[in-house]
């Protein structure tokens, strides 16, 4: 049998994995001195009232050893084979903690990959892996095709408040400053490793929305993949990119909310998309 494992950046909520057969490590979440799983025993809407209430600024951390030589173990006894689609390894080092657990484990069919990326990117990996597993192929087949689809998936952000940049040791106290000041909504993307960057810096979230869709006209989504909106906290912001969006003719698959990995930097108000880009 062929099993997929990811961890919680992924974002998948726990009614759709159950669904999908679909099993998880969940990564570590502190604040001040008290710590969480995430999306084990912190939800989405807790994260984002902790996230904006609180002084401390959540961290996240990636999953011990143990938790995945647990499931690898388990693996192993059976004869399964298992896909691992993990956060990117520069933003976490939670394929390193799965890599130590697969040497430990000592079994060849446990597949790691670095989706070098983070969110809902796992998602779409994983379900494309699904169809795959359920159209017959092999476990090997299934890691080839992956590997090359992550490539072709692109995430844009839209920042509403620049505060958690800030807090998250991206921008400096200046900078940040500047930057609202001058009303500043910088658009940000994952580069081919997986690192958060910089991709525009916009005056206004009107340009900003408008600089992702300017982007859509020249890598344009793949129609056999889903295309989703995103939002952080509150989905004004996104609403407003759907509507640009409409307006050129692309259509949406559905609108899903950026959980704490993501999330925790971007904060609050933020709206962006992903999807897989053609050939």
């Amino acid at each position: 049998m062929i099993r997929f494992l990811v961890d919680t950046s992924s974002d998948y909520l726990p009614e759709e994995m159950k669904e999908k057969n679909v099993e998880f490590v969940p990564l570590q979440l502190s604040v001040g001195e008290k710590n969480y799983l995430d999306g084990v025993d912190l939800s989405r809407e807790e994260f984002y009232r902790i996230l904006t209430e609180r002084k401390e600024f959540p961290k996240t951390s990636q999953p011990a050893v143990a938790a995945f030589e647990e499931i690898f173990q388990e693996v192993k006894r059976k004869g399964d084979d298992m896909i691992c689609i993990l956060i990117a390894s520069v933003l976490s080092g939670t394929f390193q903690s799965a890599l130590m657990a697969r040497e430990m484990t000592g079994y060849d069919r446990i597949y790691l990959i670095d989706s070098m990326s983070a969110t809902y990117a796992l998602k779409i990996l994983t379900d494309h892996g699904c169809k795959m597993r359920e159209e017959g192929k092999s476990a090997g087949e299934i890691v080839e095709a992956l590997n090359a689809l992550k490539r072709r998936i692109h995430i844009e952000f839209i920042v509403d408040t620049l505060e958690y940049l800030y807090r998250g040791g991206r921008l400096s106290r200046t900078a940040a400053a500047v930057g609202t000041l001058a009303n500043i909504k910088p658009v940000l993307t994952l580069d081919g490793s997986g690192a958060v960057v910089v991709e525009e810096k916009c005056l206004g979230l009107s340009r900003a929305g408008r600089a992702i869709v300017h982007k859509l006209r020249r890598v344009r989504p793949d129609a056999e993949f889903p295309l989703y909106t995103l939002f952080s906290y509150g989905t004004e912001n996104t609403e407003n990119l759907e509507k640009m969006l409409r307006q050129e003719g692309i259509p949406v698959t559905d609108r899903l909310q950026i959980g704490a990995a993501i999330g925790s930097h971007i904060g609050p108000g933020a709206a962006g998309l992903i999807y897989v880009a053609e050939e």
